[in-house]
């Protein structure tokens, strides 16, 4: 049997456990929420090394993108370097893979139509695989990584603008504690302010990381499509109750619960490690395409529509 688990700096109250089979091969996978504490993350690394397969570094990316330019976030190192011998992912590689595939799966099979979609991505140096084939599908993009990571409210409108912005900002940003840049511990609840609310009225998908997502999420949601991961049953029902139409998960639903992209791509690694195969690109690709993941799509309120009251739910 193969262990995978993703320590995460994010609430203890999300952790989960389940056993699964991919590809003939029995997987434990676990998320261990540490409540922010980067300490306790470090020492979990340290304590699992070498009873795991492959880490998960969950709630905390190590490289976020814009274009072909890729930043390094400082704290994240710290993780990193936690597994001596074990490898530990951060979900990006799949970022730039799976969450492209999807995108493209979503269209191909007419399950959304993104031309002239109104699209709030609330970040696209986190999800720029995602945000880059949005736009070569037609998307509308709203790029929300000043909104969400920082707080200033200024929308971007293009991946171009995204790529001059993060070539002044992000060297800067990177350096910054993580809480101060992504909802940690208890923070990963809903924000009351009512002061980001446009941009998800004025949207017709919201897609990205879902604790940005829920961080300014306003309580009518009527008519919305969701693209996201990490989401847990309770969460689904808060979406529900919201009014959200659609919700797609970029990664598979496992007992209820659709785990990070970190925890795919450890599982991925420990495949390939497993399999006497190199980590390459070329090997990567290939066990994506034997998993052969399919996005959990979930019609939530697929009768309702924008423009209707939450009274009328």
């Amino acid at each position: 049997m193969k262990r995978v688990v993703s320590v995460s700096l994010g609430s203890s109250e999300r952790d989960h456990r389940v056993l699964t089979n991919f590809l003939g091969e029995l997987f434990e996978i676990e998320r261990i929420g540490t409540d922010a504490s980067m300490e306790k993350a470090i020492d979990l690394i340290r304590k699992l090394e070498g009873e795991v397969d492959a880490f998960g570094m969950g709630g905390i990316d190590l490289y976020i993108w814009a274009g072909k330019k890729r930043y390094t976030i400082r704290e994240a190192k710290k993780l990193k370097t936690a597994a001596l011998n074990t490898p530990i992912l951060d979900g990006s590689g799949l970022k730039n893979t799976l969450e492209r595939r999807v995108i493209a799966y979503l269209s191909k099979n007419n399950i959304i139509d993104f031309s002239d979609k109104k699209v709030l991505i609330t970040s696209a140096m986190d999800r720029f695989g995602m945000a880059d084939e949005l736009y070569s599908y037609g998307a509308k993009l709203v790029i929300g990584d000043l909104i969400f990571a920082l707080g200033v409210g200024i929308p971007l409108y293009s991946l171009k603008a995204l790529d001059r912005v993060a070539a002044l900002i992000a060297p800067i940003a990177c350096r910054l504690p993580f809480n101060l840049l992504y909802p940690t511990g208890d923070k990963q609840g809903y924000n009351n302010t009512t002061r980001f609310s446009r941009y998800y009225n004025g949207a017709d998908v919201i897609a990205g990381d879902y604790h940005y997502i829920k961080k300014y999420m306003p309580e009518n949601m009527i008519g919305k499509i969701i693209i996201t991961n990490t989401v847990t049953q309770k969460d689904v029902e808060d979406l529900r109750s919201r009014g959200v139409k659609l919700l797609v998960t970029t990664t598979p639903e496992l007992e209820g619960r659709s785990f990070g992209t970190n925890v795919m791509e450890a599982m991925v690694v420990a495949i390939l490690r497993s399999k006497g195969m190199s980590e390459n690109k070329e090997n990567y690709l290939t066990i994506l395409q034997e998993l052969d993941f399919k996005p959990r799509i979930e019609y939530l309120n697929w009768s309702l529509k924008q423009g209707e009251t939450s009274a009328e739910i």
